[in-house]
């Protein structure tokens, strides 16, 4: 029996340091693959639009809409390309959350980088998806394959599906 344990015991320490030292996890996010150069459909309360340093800033429920993606924050900084073809950045803050068929993430800020197709939640991100929830410090979405990465403090309780 000692020497069971003499064998298990450095087993059991290198998975628990391996899971206290895991900082990032792939997951996927929704259940489409979204289309970037569809249009972006915004509602607010108020608009601000500032011409000489092409931005536009949206607040009060605002809600963003492209194709089957939702985001929704209090306030939206519209940044515009140079050559104001098109938005090249959406920066949200406050209470945003996400949502791409089931699954729905929360953050304290969300950056939409329209040209490259990625969404970097920031700052206490939690997504649900179904029974099980993950958090991190720091959620990126790639919206080309429908995947995202969490890390920094990644955390998740891990349903095992079977009556205990």
């Amino acid at each position: 029996m000692s020497r069971f344990l003499f064998l298990l015991i450095p087993l059991i320490l290198a998975a628990s340091l391996s899971a206290a030292h895991a900082q990032e996890a792939s997951v996927a996010f929704g259940t489409i693959r979204q289309d970037t150069k569809l249009p972006v459909e915004v509602t607010a309360d108020d608009l601000k639009v500032d011409q000489s340093t092409g931005t536009a800033v949206f607040s009060g429920n605002v809600v963003i809409g492209q194709g089957e993606m939702r985001l929704s924050a209090t306030r939206v900084l519209v940044i515009y390309r140079a050559d104001q073809d098109g938005i090249a950045r959406l920066e949200a803050t406050g209470g945003v959350t996400l949502v791409s068929g089931p699954d729905a993430a929360e953050a304290q800020r969300a950056d939409y980088n329209i040209d490259d197709g990625t969404i970097v939640m920031s700052g206490n991100v939690l997504l649900a998806q179904g029974k099980s929830a993950l958090s991190a410090d720091k959620m990126t979405v790639r919206l080309s394959d429908g995947t995202a990465e969490m890390s920094g403090r990644v955390r998740t309780v891990l349903q095992t599906g079977g009556a205990n």
